[in-house]
């Protein structure tokens, strides 16, 4: 009870998101956790009579990280139980491997990808940017270059019709 008065201070009884009840009761839900984890995971004494089957191999799929670093600790957890039920705890065993490790590296993977894609859509903005302004440049120039040859081309057949016409009238 005193660690809980301490914790809560002058709040008045409430407590905050960033308050130090909530991370002490954050630490005991962990702890709880992590015991009863260790009664699910594979090398208990539980599949001793009876063999794992599908779902317990999702299961040890899904929680094989933290198997992996309580087994480093003790030998009586594994990542993989031995006495299964074949083929569909095997199933189960890489489902939920997928689902924990695939989903683990796909969510790291997109968060670099954005971090580093604002960077790369600066880039590719700004290149863009640069070719279209070029692009507008160059028609714009043709255009210029378009009309004087056009006046060139007019004077050209005006000189053209007045000597026809010259030469028709003389004619």
């Amino acid at each position: 009870m005193r660690l809980l008065r301490a914790a809560v201070g002058n709040s008045g009884g409430r407590t905050f998101p960033g308050s130090r009840v909530v991370r002490v009761v954050g630490l005991l839900a962990l702890v709880v956790f992590l015991l009863a984890l260790c009664g699910c995971a594979a090398g208990s004494e539980r599949f001793a009579e009876e063999p794992a089957g599908f779902w317990m191999g999702l299961w040890h799929g899904l929680i094989i990280i933290i198997t992996f670093v309580i087994g480093l600790f003790t030998d009586s957890v594994g990542v993989y139980e031995l006495n299964n039920s074949g083929n569909w705890y095997d199933f189960g065993f890489v489902l939920g491997l997928m689902i924990s490790l695939g989903g683990m590296f796909r969510s790291s993977h997109k968060r670099r990808k954005v971090r580093r894609s604002e960077d790369e859509w600066d880039e590719i903005g700004a290149k863009v940017e640069a070719k279209v302004r070029r692009g507008i440049d160059r028609w714009l120039e043709e255009r210029e270059r378009t009309d004087e040859e056009w006046e060139e081309i007019g004077k050209k057949i005006e000189d053209k019709i007045k000597r026809e016409l010259r030469d028709w009238a003389d004619s």
